[in-house]
């Protein structure tokens, strides 16, 4: 076959399975924030329906087939190519998927639609024994499917790899280490510290949030007409397709932060979704993410490096008086320390950014042990409060805010938590280089002008899709490899400017 009608087929049957993908997507969120109660068990069967047409798709023969003349033409001559990008990526999925039968593809997307419910009730009930029969499927179903793909090291590593190629529990533990080291040693230094004063008390009214959120999303630069918010249980980003990226937040009214750093987090999430998903490239490896890790990287570098540092502020605070009237008396300082203060939390998802890496060590100890079997799933309970003390310092009093608080296991998303730290680490190697490719950033983020910065994340990371693996897009980006340093030394700074700790 000739290579160049072989790779139009290719690229044919990859945007015809993205829609198909797409429509999917839309059924999580709509499942996870529209949908009635009574219609779970139907939306069970949907997604497996779609997931099973899918999964063929992804490993018709007929691919093999493409991609075998495409690899040995001079389509992949130049690596660097968006032909060849696409070519190599979709023979790693092609491959990933042709090792998973379609029974267990299907078994566990049902089996995920179900547990996240289960989940949801679970969590609300403060009830792990409800959940724990569908986590024991979710697990099981894991080990077969990385038993299928296949690895050199150990189980975890084939599901680690699904969300960042090439990492393996060798690789990250050490830089995990390392970054609960450096909270610990963060922590011990600002323990006698004069404190912060915290924000005034509330109410914050949800309709005042809600407009400030709009606001600053909007200043940021995500457009309303590709773009919608809404509320969720637990706050999460999609891309449903080209132009159509939705974004949720939850609400506390006697904290307006909770919901506003996390509608900033799911929109730095949205602004890469848009940014790689463009009409020239939808449907194809070139126009989807990297990996999870710069995903996050993504949401970390605005929530983090820009939302929380003080030259935000002097341009937030005069937006978010004027829907609080308890803040018109608080200067910009007075919001970077409070948002910034270091305080060991039992939820991750509020954890400021000292704390954060800790609570990844302890999902990502208790999950390595899950999968390799010396964790039952009825000692998850226990297990975690004994590693929350050891590591945070603290014992949740309920599972709710123990092992129930995340949802990432009743998806059988197993993998997925290091992909935090990685991307707080790629979030900081990011902005210490925006910062010396803007030299006047800070004075630009002060007059909320985030364009040049969204510009330069769009030419160094968005627009690039999956042409370079992460580890190379970052040292493409930044000029060298990623590593923990720039994120310690952030964090570092931030402690000597809040507390006046030094090192």
């Amino acid at each position: 076959m000739n290579a160049n009608d072989a790779y139009a087929k290719l690229m044919a049957h990859s945007r015809a399975s993205a829609d198909i993908a797409s429509t999917l997507s839309l059924l999580s969120w709509d499942q996870q924030v529209m949908i009635p109660p009574a219609a779970h068990a139907g939306r069970a069967g949907q997604i497996g329906a779609l997931t099973a047409i899918l999964h063929r798709r992804a490993s018709d023969p007929a691919m093999g087939e493409w991609l075998a003349a495409c690899e040995s033409s001079e389509l992949t001559g130049d690596a660097a190519s968006p032909q060849a990008a696409n070519i190599r990526e979709l023979r790693r999925d092609f491959d990933q998927a042709a090792k998973i039968p379609e029974s267990l593809a299907v078994a566990l997307a049902q089996a995920a639609s179900t547990g996240q419910r289960a989940w949801e009730l679970a969590r609300k009930d403060n009830d792990f024994t409800a959940f724990a029969p569908h986590l024991g499927t979710l697990l099981e179903l894991s080990r077969q499917k990385a038993e299928a793909l296949g690895y050199a090291g150990e189980a975890y590593d084939a599901l680690l790899d699904l969300f960042e190629p090439g990492e393996t529990v060798a690789a990250i533990a050490p830089i995990l280490a390392e970054l609960r080291d450096a909270a610990t040693d963060i922590l011990a230094r600002v323990a006698d510290a004069p404190k912060p004063a915290p924000l005034p008390a509330g109410p914050y009214p949800m309709a005042a949030q809600e407009r400030l959120l709009r606001q600053t999303t909007a200043r940021i630069g995500l457009p309303d007409t590709s773009s919608r918010l809404d509320v969720s249980t637990h706050p999460f980003s999609t891309l449903i397709g080209p132009g159509d990226a939705r974004i949720t937040t939850r609400f506390d009214e006697a904290d307006f932060t909770k919901a506003f750093f996390g509608a900033v987090h799911e929109t730095g999430h949205a602004l890469y979704s848009l940014g790689h998903s463009g009409p020239a490239h939808y449907g194809s490896p070139m126009g989807e993410a990297a990996s999870f890790a710069v995903h996050e990287s993504q949401s970390r570098l605005w929530e983090n490096q820009v939302a929380r540092s003080l030259p935000f502020w002097q341009h937030a605070l005069p937006l978010a008086a004027r829907e609080f009237p308890q803040l018109a008396g608080l200067s910009p300082e007075d919001i970077f320390k409070a948002v910034g203060a270091t305080q060991p939390g039992l939820i991750r998802v509020d954890a400021d950014e000292t704390t954060y890496n800790p609570h990844i060590v302890l999902r990502f100890e208790l999950e390595l042990a899950l999968i390799r079997g010396d964790l039952a799933v009825a000692d998850l309970p226990g297990a975690w409060n004994e590693k929350s003390q050891a590591i945070l310092g603290l014992t949740p009093p309920t599972d709710a805010l123990g092992c129930l608080q995340d949802v990432h296991w009743s998806t059988g998303a197993f993998g997925y938590f290091p992909t935090y730290s990685l991307g707080n680490i790629y979030a900081a190697c990011l902005f210490e280089a925006a910062g010396k490719a803007i030299p006047d950033l800070p004075a630009r983020m002060a007059a909320g002008d985030f364009a040049p910065l969204l510009t330069w994340l769009g030419q160094a990371i968005h627009e690039k899709g999956r042409l370079l693996r992460p580890r190379a897009l970052l040292t493409a980006a930044t000029g060298q490899a990623p590593t923990a340093g720039p994120l310690v030394r952030h964090l570092k700074a931030k402690a000597s400017a809040i507390y006046g700790v030094g090192w």
